[in-house]
């Protein structure tokens, strides 16, 4: 009964984590617990995005796929409160500075948003629209289920593969610090057998591709940062995002 009562705490943490649902319940005592369920949270996002965007494209007749992306682009913003573009853009700054690990530290805890994040959350965005418009009208929109799945799980493949960069904590260090094989081993099974079911090989050709990403991205963070920010897990998680957004244009 206490292990049933943990995992849904944990469950409870991770949706308030990722997402502004109201979950009702006390949260996980161990916020790396919630990591767990990160892939599940991701699924039930894709799907609220992904029926939200077709309610879009059902009330235009299905003749303004423009609208049902940017319906999916603006629901996933919402849903997320912006979480992961803010760590994106801070990350762009701060990756733009070309300074060392202490100056690019800094830049990403200053709340105020430069060029180069400016350039990043338009670039992005931008990006996502037009590879959504795309999938629309291949009619192939459910790939936004995939990108959420695979873009959660690539958060933990970071958090639990890599130390916490800051000496003096920080949003994320509960997530990182606690964090360990377990969640990989869990997170990263549970997200291939939902994409498998889903879209059989093609979904788990989209997370090999996500997970590549992934650790390409954490190799950058362990060279330049010494390991990763809650900054960083949101960049990873948008750029990781719209990889297999765009991934899904060709495997479709």
């Amino acid at each position: 009964m206490k292990r049933i009562r943990g995992a849904f705490q944990a469950l409870v943490t991770a949706f308030r984590t990722l997402t502004i649902l109201p979950v009702p319940g006390r949260e996980a005592e161990s916020m790396a617990s919630a990591l767990f369920w990160f892939p599940v949270v991701g699924l039930t996002m894709g799907w609220i995005v992904y029926g939200f965007a077709g309610a879009v494209d059902w009330a235009a007749s299905q003749k303004w796929p423009e609208a049902a992306a940017f319906a999916a682009l603006g629901g996933g913003v919402l849903l997320t409160r912006g979480l992961h573009l803010d760590g994106l853009s801070d990350w762009a700054d701060s990756f733009g500075s070309l300074g060392d690990r202490e100056r690019m530290l800094k830049i990403m805890k200053d709340s105020r948003v430069g060029v180069f994040g400016v350039l990043a959350l338009i670039s992005l965005c931008l990006g996502k629209w037009i590879v959504l418009v795309r999938l629309w009208q291949l009619r192939a929109g459910i790939w936004i289920v995939a990108a959420y799945v695979a873009s959660r799980a690539a958060q933990v493949e970071l958090a639990a593969g890599l130390p916490y960069a800051r000496l003096e904590g920080g949003t994320a260090r509960g997530f990182v610090e606690g964090a360990g094989l377990g969640q990989r081993i869990v997170s990263l099974g549970g997200a291939a057998v939902i994409l498998y079911a889903l879209f059989a090989f093609k979904g788990l050709e989209s997370l090999a591709l996500g997970v590549l990403v992934c650790e390409l991205f954490g190799l950058w963070c362990m060279k330049r940062l010494g390991g990763v920010t809650g900054d960083t897990l949101g960049a990873c998680s948008e750029l990781v995002e719209f990889t297999v957004l765009l991934a899904a244009v060709f495997l479709h």
